[in-house]
């Protein structure tokens, strides 16, 4: 079986360069046999600075590249140059991964968390250089002949967590149909087939709309107890929580094929949000209808339709696999995505207020 490449969770080990001894010397000249001191400093060591880039989606590098280490600064050197700094080392991850202390002694609370392009961490900084001999000179030590060492850099353990950052989430029972929407939708190219769990990591596909985009995740398919870490279990559900809007995607072909009513389905999928995170429930969202290219009784699926737009549920019916109704889901969506977006600032505002 071919692994995949997407890693959202890893620890590694990094480490900031140590700092350059000082350097113990003495000014000899032609005409000054016994000069003063004139020993350099040391340079600090280099530090450790992750960087969020919006062109990386995955920790896989880490899983290979487990310890991560700064040069270190250089000696001072005689005549009272100082010795050069050690390069800092920037280590690029992908937008939305937050760090954590491994292991954490207290709380589950990252130490950093790095949002949006360009976002740095000074994960370790280097240890400072030395200072050379001069340093020490006094008006009854004029030979000091003794100098400070470099001080170490700082070493630690950090777990790295990715939360991606997409505007919508596709949400659904294994089989719902997300993987064949998001190929319809965009350009990427998810795994689709006829059993559970064909989506064993997120995919992520951009979409166009009126000249606008958006990105849109396809979630592994939940299921019942999932927020405990049943079936694919709890570490899809994080990736929902930096969504703007949620698609329930229900399978309205399959579950009647099954005897099985899709609304309980519906509470299935909000049940698990809730268990994982009270506040998903209040995030905007679009209940879709999928596969109605399925349903011969086209009566029952508006009864269906009724039945959530007694809830206040918004509502499309749409087929994946044919492209029915795909095109009216995707400008509600946009509509929602800037509605929401609307939401989330006038929080800040006043927030900030």
């Amino acid at each position: 079986m071919k692994k995949s490449g997407f890693v959202d969770e890893v620890c590694v080990t990094i480490a900031s360069g140590r700092g350059g001894d000082g350097c113990v010397h003495f000014y000899r000249g032609k005409f000054e046999p016994r000069g003063g001191p004139d020993g350099g400093d040391g340079g600090r060591g280099g530090n450790v600075i992750f960087i969020a880039d919006r062109n990386r989606n995955t920790l896989l590098e880490f899983a290979r590249r487990r310890h991560i280490e700064a040069e270190a600064g250089r000696p001072g050197e005689v005549r009272s140059r100082h010795g050069a700094a050690g390069r800092d080392i920037e280590v690029r991850v992908p937008v939305g991964t937050v760090f954590y202390e491994s292991p954490d002694t207290e709380a589950d609370t990252p130490v950093a968390d790095l949002r949006r392009d360009g976002d740095r961490f000074h994960a370790a900084r280097g240890g400072r250089g030395g200072w050379g001999n001069p340093h020490f000179a006094t008006s009854t030590r004029q030979a000091p002949d003794f100098a400070k060492p470099g001080l170490a850099g700082e070493t630690r353990t950090l777990e790295l967590r990715l939360k991606l950052l997409a505007d919508v989430g596709l949400l659904g029972l294994p089989n719902a149909g997300k993987s064949t929407l998001l190929g319809r939708i965009s350009a990427a190219k998810p795994a689709v087939a006829n059993y559970p769990f064909t989506t064993l990591v997120p995919a992520l596909g951009v979409v166009e709309v009126d000249e606008r985009r958006f990105i849109v995740a396809d979630l592994p398919g939940l299921i019942a107890g999932a927020s405990e870490g049943v079936g694919l279990g709890d570490r899809f559900l994080r990736h929902v929580e930096r969504t703007r809007v949620l698609l329930h995607l229900l399978d309205v072909g399959g579950a009647w094929l099954e005897d099985r009513d899709p609304f309980d389905d519906y509470r299935t999928l909000r049940n698990e949000l809730g268990l994982f995170d009270p506040e998903l429930l209040g995030r905007s969202e679009v209940v879709v209808l999928n596969k109605v290219d399925l349903v011969s009784d086209r009566q029952r699926l508006a009864a269906l339709r009724e039945r959530f737009e007694a809830e206040g549920c918004r509502v499309f019916a749409i087929s994946g696999a044919t492209g029915e109704g795909v095109d009216a889901l995707m400008q509600e969506t946009l509509r929602t995505i800037d509605a929401a977006a609307e939401i989330d600032t006038a929080k800040q505002d006043e927030a900030s207020a």
